[in-house]
């Protein structure tokens, strides 16, 4: 028996009532009926039809009819009709348990009857395809049409200049450049690869307004002693060392202290009235603690003073005794103090109380003001408000800790305020961190 051609649709329909209400057209999906919602044909529920029951199955490209013992029906194989009761017992159909498989013809037709409904079903072409709707030749218009020539033209032209001047670029070698000698550079380049030293320029020495000029000294003269020539008379050494001091008797420290003639020195009113090196030497001996080398100490005799019988001189403690007493006292460190004062603290939190927090603090504001006091040694314009922030954890211990504002000025006062912070151990016992802002004001007492 020949397979219907694939091309061929089943189609099969519900009739009720004298009318079409459902129509299928399947190419190799089974058709089933019953009162399941995955049936192809749903029906109502019934005592004599079950749940799900396939009519026709599909098997190797084949349509198969399905009937059990108690289906009503017809079948069309193209001669004659056929009902199912000639079909199970002429043995038309194929036996399959308790079922009766029909293989069906292309040109087989037929029904089933199902109580209140009937299946019909037969074999269809199927619809050919509708053309697409094709436009009039008169009025369809192409692409080329409906471009701007212009532009294509234009875009076309610079396409093809640019592509064809990378090609060349890329196939053209890349030229050699040539090696220059040092000599052969320009001179900027050179400047530029051997930077020159700026020429140092002299600078004039000019003398300061508290330097005077400076007058030829003679080399001194050899001391009276071993090294002094036997054949130099005393008397020689005497005029060179008059005239030595008649030169320097009116330049730099002497002409403050005085020297003998008309002129007086600056401290003449301090000393006494005395004028001349041996009214100073009197002026000098209540000084205590200093030897002072006059006649008697240096030696007796006609030479010069400042031989070699001369006494070394003794300093002892500074301070005199008589008139012009000097007394320079001992050094002592300015005293700066601050003040610090304090505000009431914000608390975001119940389990803190603010009084005894602020007591807490102030018990221990002295380390506050030692690091605003270290800073204001150096500074003691000094002042302003520093305002932190910090939180206290459950087990009383400083948690995070932030500046909120500083109008101090000074980051090491800050840093020495959260150092000492960081350090105290509070009282409270927060079930969560609680949060603190604490202001202080620092000021400079005097």
């Amino acid at each position: 028996m020949a397979a219907p051609s694939p091309s061929k649709l089943l189609r099969v329909g519900l009739i009720q009532n004298g009318q079409i209400v459902e129509e299928h057209h399947v190419r190799r999906e089974s058709v089933t009926i019953g009162h399941d919602a995955r049936n192809t044909i749903v029906l109502p529920a019934s005592d004599d039809r079950p749940a799900r029951f396939s009519v026709f199955e599909n098997q190797g490209h084949q349509f198969l009819l399905v009937i059990n013992e108690f289906m009503k029906g017809r079948v069309n194989l193209g001669s004659s009709d056929v009902d199912f009761d000639a079909l199970r017992s002429q043995g038309l159909a194929s036996r399959r348990g308790d079922l009766y498989v029909l293989p069906l013809q292309e040109t087989a037709r037929g029904k089933v009857e199902l109580g209140d409904a009937t299946l019909f079903f037969q074999f269809v072409a199927p619809k050919a395809e509708e053309a697409r709707p094709v436009m009039p030749s008169d009025i369809r218009v192409s692409r080329w049409k409906t471009m701007d020539r212009v532009f294509f033209g234009i875009l076309a032209a610079s396409l093809l200049v640019h592509f064809s001047g990378a090609a060349i670029i890329l196939s053209a070698e890349a030229p050699k450049e040539q090696e220059l000698a040092l000599d052969q550079l320009d001179d900027r380049f050179v400047r530029a690869i051997i930077p020159q030293r700026p020429i140092e320029t002299a600078k004039p020495a000019t003398p300061g307004p508290a330097e005077t000029p400076k007058e030829d000294v003679k080399p001194p003269e050899p001391k009276d002693g071993a090294d002094k020539p036997a054949s130099e008379k005393p008397a020689a050494a005497a005029e060179r060392h008059a005239e030595m001091v008649k030169k320097v008797s009116d330049k730099g420290l002497l002409k403050m202290l005085g020297s003998k003639g008309s002129g007086t020195g600056a401290f003449q009113d301090v000393l006494g009235s005395a004028s001349g090196g041996s009214d100073i030497v009197a002026a000098l001996q209540g000084a205590g603690g200093v030897g002072v080398a006059n006649e008697a100490s240096v030696g007796k005799g006609t030479g010069p003073r400042g031989g070699g019988t001369g006494t070394v001189t003794g300093i002892g403690e500074l301070g005199t005794q008589g008139g012009g007493k000097v007394d320079l006292g001992t050094k002592k460190e300015v005293e700066v103090k601050g003040r610090v004062q304090d505000a009431t603290p914000d608390v975001d939190s119940s389990d803190v109380d603010r009084d005894a927090l602020a007591r807490y603090v102030r018990a221990r504001k002295g380390a506050i003001q030692s690091c605003y006091e270290k800073e204001l040694k150096r500074n003691p314009n000094l002042k302003g408000k520093v305002v932190v922030r910090f939180s206290i954890t459950p087990s009383g211990r400083v948690g995070d800790f932030e500046v909120d504002e500083n109008t101090l000025g000074s980051e090491a006062v800050a840093s020495c305020i959260r150092a000492a912070i960081r350090g105290w151990v509070f009282p409270f016992k927060p079930e969560s961190a609680a949060t603190v802002s604490y202001p202080f004001v620092f000021s400079p007492t005097g």
